[in-house]
């Protein structure tokens, strides 16, 4: 990394202009090339929908917002004491920031926060997934082609190659992918006391409950826990529901599912596969050690890592489907009675990456919202609240650290910096906090640094 911190430090990559440059080139490669990590080329809806279109969202959010999230912040609460000067905070580049991607998303998890760090003014090394090699070997051909290689380098490889990367110095590290990798991330980062953003996963709820339309939720939890496979780190993990609304979930599901995928979902050209089959064994083995009861699906073929949308019943709390995340297409769907029951199994669990609810009654959806802690959250809907620029995406606790997408992704990449430039004036003020000291200037010194009813912010820093 020591080319791209010799450039940064010539602070080019501080001028807006060059900023938004490296945006401005946009050329078919990726329409037209992105595709080739999907397990079947019928897959193109989804790979454009999740992989092209929320990156050139968050693109052209970041090309018409930057020049106003670059302007010195002024609205700065002042005392008596500080009337006279200038007082702001400036946005400025950490440095040399590391990416680190992930394989179910391999283009836009990687591109999303490259966006916001060379809006902030970073210079970047990307790290993509080993896994996905076509997107890999892309990224590697095309970022030297289209960005300054002064400021942004690929570096390709598996896992030994990522622990050689992580020797090195960065500003900040922004890793996407699985809690046990982020641990040793974190021991990584710890040497160089460098900051880290950490977006995970975690078993994210789908809470129904209430009066509901069962169609309209069936086809709205199916699409979001099906997508791509069921590998998305903000797909519903579990449904937490009554007895009689499981009951009539059921045959909207198995209609809904009907409709999607067609009687043989592993014929029909909509349902994607596993990445890989260490992936497919993990799933598979879950599947075969659950204590629950298929009630549809459960299919499964090796031989091109195919597993049909599966759905279970009777699942008890410590099934081997409610350890960990599951990642795949398979649904759990476990019963509670009330209300209290369902929150209070939530808070049970490690802090999602999100939470869903699906109710007619406002009045659950915002009980729900009141009472649990998650990354994000969803009323009557699934992953769709990640591909608005305006929200914030991240997780908590066991879900990750820090956020991105849109203006909190340009945050994340920057230093807010604390100014100050005084002025000679009021001196007379300043006296008060000369030696010798006395009660008498030190009550003077108090009224005239206390910020005064109507002052911005609530607290003075000397």
């Amino acid at each position: 990394s020591r080319a791209p911190r010799f450039h940064l430090n010539t602070y080019q990559t501080r001028d807006p202009r060059f900023n938004l440059n490296p945006y401005r080139t946009r050329d078919p490669w990726i329409h037209l090339k992105s595709y080739q990590d999907s397990s079947t080329t019928h897959i193109w809806f989804e790979s454009v929908l999740s992989e092209i279109q929320i990156t050139l969202n968050d693109l052209y959010f970041a090309i018409e917002n930057l020049r106003t999230w670059m302007q010195p912040e002024y609205n700065i609460g002042k005392n008596l004491a500080t009337r006279m000067d200038e007082c702001f905070i400036r946005r400025e580049p950490l440095g040399v920031v590391l990416i680190i991607g992930a394989w179910n998303y391999p283009l836009h998890l990687i591109l999303l926060p490259l966006v916001a760090a060379i809006a902030a003014g970073n210079c970047v090394i990307l790290k993509p997934s080993e896994i996905c090699q076509a997107t890999e070997q892309l990224l590697a051909e095309l970022i030297p082609k289209y960005l300054s290689q002064d400021c942004y380098a690929v570096l390709c490889g598996g896992a030994e190659e990522t622990k050689s990367l992580l020797k090195n110095r960065f500003d900040h590290i922004f890793y996407t992918g699985s809690q046990a990798v982020a641990r040793s991330i974190l021991l990584a980062a710890a040497p160089h006391l460098t900051p880290v953003t950490l977006e995970l996963g975690g078993k994210s709820p789908c809470f129904i409950y209430g009066r509901i339309d069962i169609q309209k939720a069936a086809r709205r939890l199916c699409w979001s826990k099906f997508f791509n496979t069921g590998q998305s780190c903000v797909a519903p993990d579990y449904v937490l529901c009554t007895v009689e609304t499981r009951d009539a979930l059921l045959p909207a599901i198995q209609e809904t599912l009907l409709s999607f995928y067609g009687s043989d979902p592993g014929e029909g050209p909509d349902m994607g596969r596993i990445v890989t089959l260490r992936h497919w064994r993990r799933l598979v083995d879950m599947l075969r050690k659950s204590k629950g009861k298929v009630v549809i699906g459960g299919d499964s073929r090796e031989e091109d890592k195919y597993i049909a949308p599966t759905v279970l019943v009777d699942v008890p709390e410590a099934d081997s489907l409610m350890q960990e995340e599951i990642f795949g297409p398979i649904l759990p769907i476990l019963t509670i009675e009330s209300l209290e029951e369902g929150i209070d199994y939530i808070n049970r669990q490690e802090k999602p990456l999100a939470l869903y609810v699906f109710s007619d009654e406002s009045s659950v959806v915002s009980t729900v919202l009141n009472n649990t802690s998650s990354g994000g959250f969803c009323g009557n809907d699934g992953i769709v609240h990640m591909a608005l620029p305006g929200l914030p995406f991240g997780g908590v606790g066991a879900s990750g650290m820090g956020s991105y997408h849109g203006r909190w992704g340009f945050e994340t990449f920057s230093h807010r910096r604390s100014c100050m430039n005084r002025s000679w004036l009021l001196e007379m003020v300043n006296v008060l906090r000369y030696p010798p000291y006395s009660e008498y200037n030190l009550g003077w010194l108090r009224w005239a640094t206390t910020l005064k009813k109507g002052s911005w912010g609530g607290c003075t820093v000397m």
